[in-house]
């Protein structure tokens, strides 16, 4: 990183932790009896408690959303284009909460951890959790942080299904909700994806029915071939294209099966960084909770029924080339949130980027984006803070 940090950056920050000895409740049936969740947060809560902004984090996301931790980082958070001073999500007005879910492998309790009753990593014991688990462990955070109320809930991806989710269970809660690249459920391609990826885990020779760490041992092919896949949905044809086209390592072909093309050679470095960065069980856990987040199967299928609850307004964002979320299924919200009376803007951004554009910095989408959180702060009150 730069000697000196950018103008506009939230700067270095640090992550805190939260211990509840509260049971919470899962949608499985299980129960947490006590649990951690780490959390950063960027800006200043104001003296009303009502300029604070939840991120919600998408599958390999955590807590780390923007910033640096120390001066040796090589790159800020995951998020660090759109949070910080002067920035869409602009930390001069709001107070912006980023925090690494329940069952991830970033700090919060999850399959890592240690179980209580047992004295032994969870490992593939760990309870499945579901988006509205989510939900209810950052409410009780947002509790202990004194925050009856979020100016905004705001996430990309599977952060995008935490938001909807938000809205449904604490409807009085939230002033503002930002979906981008999401989708209220997914198609039966999605859950294939995750099916592949989950099952390249699992027959890993070193995944040992889940209990690897106990093995010395870690299912770094499956965790590779997962995130290969995986990256793959996340990029767009365009973009491949454009970044790799045919081209090779060196200058003929081998005819052989080591890497000849850049974008094997791109791909395997991919899922040879993510194999040691993440944790397998956890991955299992998270796309789960993709496969498991459908609001109107409880309404007979019924999107519009399933969104009565919410009362605040809404902007949805796509992006053109994105075809793991496509704009059909944003436009598929769109239409449900209209039927169900409800105030929502919707954009689709013409990017190249496929899915990982919501990550990106893009002009319109910052525009936009940005505009409507500046119509929430005026609406809230927040300019002046």
């Amino acid at each position: 990183m730069p000697a000196m940090l950018p103008p506009d950056s939230v700067g270095l920050v640090k992550p805190l932790r939260a211990y509840f000895d509260e049971p919470l409740a899962l949608a499985c049936g299980k129960t947490l009896s006590t649990y951690e969740v780490v959390y950063e947060t960027y800006g200043e809560l104001n003296a009303a408690r009502d300029n604070a902004v939840l991120v919600c984090h998408a599958l390999s996301g955590n807590h780390h959303a923007a910033g640096y931790h120390d001066m040796d980082d090589q790159k800020p958070g995951w998020w660090d284009a759109h949070i910080g001073p002067g920035k869409t999500i602009d930390t001069r007005r709001f107070f912006v909460i980023a925090l690494n879910n329940l069952g991830g492998c970033h700090g919060s309790t999850g399959p890592c951890s240690i179980d209580p009753e047992t004295g032994r990593s969870w490992g593939p014991t760990f309870p499945v959790v579901t988006v509205s688990d989510w939900v209810h462990s950052q409410a009780r955070l947002a509790d202990r942080l004194g925050i009856e109320r979020f100016a905004a809930v705001i996430g990309g991806s599977l952060g995008g299904m935490q938001v909807l989710q938000w809205t449904l269970t604490y409807p009085e809660r939230i002033a503002n909700a930002v979906v981008i690249a999401a989708t209220p459920r997914l198609s039966a391609q999605n859950i294939a994806f995750n099916e592949v990826a989950r099952q390249a885990i699992r027959s890993d020779p070193d995944f040992h029915d889940g209990w690897y760490a106990e093995h010395g041992a870690l299912p770094k092919r499956g965790l590779k071939l997962a995130r290969m896949v995986g990256h793959i949905t996340y990029l767009s044809e365009h973009s491949m294209g454009a970044k790799f086209g045919r081209d090779l390592r060196s200058e003929e072909l081998n005819f052989g099966y080591d890497v000849e093309f850049q974008v094997e050679s791109y791909l395997r470095y991919q899922g040879d960084t993510f194999s040691t960065a993440f944790d397998a069980n956890t991955y299992l856990l998270m796309t789960k909770a993709l496969d498991y987040f459908d609001p109107a199967a409880a309404h007979a299928g019924d999107l519009a029924a399933a969104l009565a609850p919410a009362t605040c307004p809404f902007l949805v964002v796509s992006f053109s080339t994105d075809w793991r979320f496509a704009p059909a299924r944003s436009r598929e919200l769109v239409d449900a949130l209209v039927r169900a009376g409800k105030r929502v803007s919707y954009v689709e951004i013409d990017s190249s980027h496929g899915h990982d554009a919501f990550l990106l910095p893009d002009a319109r989408y910052q525009a936009v984006f940005g505009g409507f959180m500046k119509r929430a702060a005026r609406e809230l009150g927040l300019e002046g803070n």
